[in-house]
């Protein structure tokens, strides 16, 4: 894949989806938007919500974007097209919430965060962590031009620096100044319940942030279980 994006693929048709096809639209992006099903029952919700995006099948929109999102419920990962994913740049913007996927163990295993979960169901495409961290209202009222005072951050993790670099840009482009909170491991710092998740603030502040996560309560939880136990990733797919 090269490295400019021009098609993004979204995998989900719901609140955080539209806003992100919306932000993606005006950016000048082509996009595919996919639900559960076929691309005529969502067609009404992505015309109406947003207007210049094309209702696909998910393995349409993932063999046709430069970058897929998904902005699923967590609970629903084991429903993504595995094969049709594979090789392909994915961006997690993804939450555990237990009103809609009830309480599950693996998401609150502290040994991996949510993001290690979803590429090891998906072992041949190459996840980054990104979008999930801001309300799809401020995300969508957010958007600023580059150099803007009052521009929001936008945190990203991921394994490869080329994968981390495509995202960052993606990020820009949507109005965003992307910070790279490290590899998937550190991808718990934007999980739910960290200081970081459902923050509204500029580079300098998120970051600041994410480096007082060892810090904090959850931190150090996180870091005496990682400390003491293997991680259970490999048992994930």
């Amino acid at each position: 894949m090269g490295t400019d994006v021009r098609t993004i693929g979204i995998l989900g048709a719901g609140r955080l989806g539209t806003a992100l096809a919306r932000l993606a639209l005006a950016a000048g992006h082509r996009v595919l938007v996919a639900g559960s099903g076929e691309p005529a029952a969502i067609a009404p919700t992505v015309d109406l919500l947003a207007p210049g995006a094309v209702p696909v099948t998910a393995a349409e929109a993932a063999a046709a974007a430069d970058v897929v999102i998904l902005a699923l419920p967590l609970g629903r990962y084991r429903d993504l097209p595995v094969e049709a994913l594979r090789g392909r740049l994915v961006v997690d913007a993804m939450n555990h919430w237990w009103e809609t996927d009830g309480v599950r163990e693996e998401f609150a295993d502290p040994r991996r965060s949510t993001s290690e979960l979803v590429q090891a169901f998906l072992p041949d495409a190459r996840v980054v962590k990104a979008f999930n961290h801001v309300g799809y209202r401020d995300l969508e009222g957010g958007a600023r031009p580059a150099g803007a005072a009052d521009r929001t951050a936008i945190a990203l993790a991921g394994d490869r620096p080329e994968d981390r670099s495509v995202v960052a840009r993606l990020v820009r482009s949507l109005g965003f100044d992307p910070v790279v909170a490290g590899t998937l491991v550190d991808g718990v710092r934007l999980q739910p319940g960290t200081e970081p998740f459902g923050a509204y603030v500029g580079a300098g502040e998120l970051r600041a942030m994410l480096d007082r996560f060892p810090r904090t309560e959850l931190g150090r939880a996180v870091s005496r279980v990682r400390a003491a136990a293997p991680t259970a990733s490999g048992d994930a797919a």
